[in-house]
């Protein structure tokens, strides 16, 4: 069967339409300051426009695996494919803040669909050994999405309006839809499988309420009623979500893929690394805008060689990745951004911008490296039967990871800087770098974490494990 598929065009529907979506996640946040006035609404309220997009993936991802069982690739894709282009166009043509939070929120339905059939695809389409270097081109999308995003979307605010963040998408979408329509089969196998609404029910709480409190944690503080009851609540969700899909002969999420310890190893390896990453992916932009007040413009020129390189090598990777496993290429991924952090966790209010772009050059490398890695050998971990599930297990994590790194970093640099503000001196530079490399020395700490959960990583092959 896999010698009649057309692989690279069905890659090529699905990764464009996955960058696209990923592009969405981060490329808005450079102008929720402009729109903030433009809607007359206040910070707090156009944070939504990002939070929303992270709770709506939150929510949707573990519905997904049970979705990928009873539906056809093809009819998932084209629900994919149709929800980006209705709320593309929608935010586009938003008059009012409201509008344009219901196309973002319909524009991640898309997206929280795309990446965990992205991955579903390639495990069905691909062997064991060319899994590396699919899943490598995936880590680039992944990676090149959010870090493009500010770039691009700056260039654009400065020569057009903010609806061309949205416009220029559009023509890569109907790309992605022609191409799928065409060449992407059927490639999972149907099974009667009955949605349970209590799952649904549960799951939506559960993650909905952790997300949406580490969310709002910033703007109502940690120790508020609303913060806390959301959390609480999320997690009380959670456990009984699990308890019942333990009980069912067919779960929505089949939990016995955590009987496999490489999938837990590679479940809190990407935990970790997707907090890291996409906090600092806007952590970092703020310490350069306010800590050494350069333009966003700037800021995403200064971002940009890492995440080129980081687009270039993916490939590469994915390939050492096949050839010599996953221990040669994660470890010294993580040894590189335990680096990037060091470096980091130095910079104050006169760095030299060269020296940003090397560590974020050193930054992107490493998490390139550890990235689709970790994601392809936790999936190898497992049984076929198993992918969906593992999928949408390792894809929910990875949403409600970055949602919890941002939210809970930010907030810690946001009352570094005031605590700085108020006991040191009212220099918000010194007090925005102060605050930084507090954030930075945190991330120190969890890559640590990573470099020694990296030495634990091997083939599946290798260790005999108990279904």
């Amino acid at each position: 069967m896999n010698k009649q598929i057309k692989t690279g065009p069905i890659m090529a529907a699905l990764l464009v339409a996955g960058f696209v979506g990923l592009f969405s996640e981060t490329a808005l946040n450079i102008a929720l300051g402009d729109l903030s006035s433009l809607f007359d609404v206040k910070p707090t309220t156009i944070q939504w426009l990002a939070t929303g997009y992270f709770l709506t993936l939150g929510i949707l991802v573990p519905v997904t695996g049970i979705l990928m069982q009873k539906f056809t690739t093809r009819q998932m894709f084209l629900t994919s494919i149709s929800l980006s282009i209705i709320g593309t166009i929608l935010a586009a043509l938003s008059p009012t803040f409201s509008i344009l939070l219901v196309g973002r929120i319909i524009q991640a339905a898309g997206l929280a669909i795309n990446l965990p059939l992205t991955q579903n695809v390639i495990f069905t389409i691909f062997p064991p050994n060319k899994r590396g270097a699919a899943m490598g081109v995936m880590g680039l999308v992944m990676l090149a999405g959010p870090a493009l995003g500010p770039t691009i979307a700056g260039l654009i605010l400065d020569t057009l309006s903010w609806e061309w963040i949205f416009w220029v998408t559009l023509p890569f979408l109907v790309f992605s839809a022609v191409f799928g329509y065409l060449f992407l089969p059927n490639v999972n196998e149907i099974r009667k499988v009955s949605i349970d609404i209590l799952s649904v029910i549960l799951s939506t709480i559960g993650f909905g309420g952790v997300v949406y409190g580490v969310s709002v944690a910033g703007e109502h503080g940690w120790t508020s009623t609303i913060v806390i009851t959301s959390i609480i609540v999320g997690i009380i969700a959670l456990i009984l979500f699990s308890i019942r899909q333990m009980k069912m002969e067919n779960p929505m999420l089949n939990l016995k893929a955590f009987k496999y310890p490489l999938f837990i190893l590679g479940v809190v390896m990407s935990f970790i690394t997707f907090f890291n990453m996409l906090s600092l992916l806007v952590v970092l932009p703020m310490y350069m805008q306010m800590g050494l007040l350069m333009l966003a413009f700037t800021t995403g020129l200064v971002l940009l060689p890492g995440s080129l390189l980081n687009c270039i090598l993916a490939p590469t990777i994915g390939r050492m990745f096949d050839k010599f496993g996953p221990k040669a290429v994660i470890t010294p991924g993580t040894i590189f951004v335990v680096i990037g952090y060091i470096l980091y966790a130095s910079f104050g209010t006169d760095t030299a911008t060269w020296l940003i772009v090397v560590t974020h050059i050193i930054m992107m490398l490493g998490i390139g490296m550890v990235l689709a890695s970790t994601q392809t050998n936790t999936l190898n971990s497992l049984p076929r039967e198993y992918y969906p599930d593992g999928i949408a297990l390792t894809q929910t994590v990875q949403q409600v990871a970055g949602a919890m790194g941002i939210a809970i970093m930010v907030s810690l640099l946001s009352a570094k800087q005031d605590s700085y503000l108020s006991t040191v001196n009212d220099n918000l530079a010194e007090a925005t770098a102060s605050g930084s490399s507090f954030v930075f020395t945190l991330g120190l700490i969890l890559a640590i974490v990573n470099l020694v959960l990296s030495l634990f990583m091997k083939k599946p092959g290798e260790v005999k494990l108990k279904a």
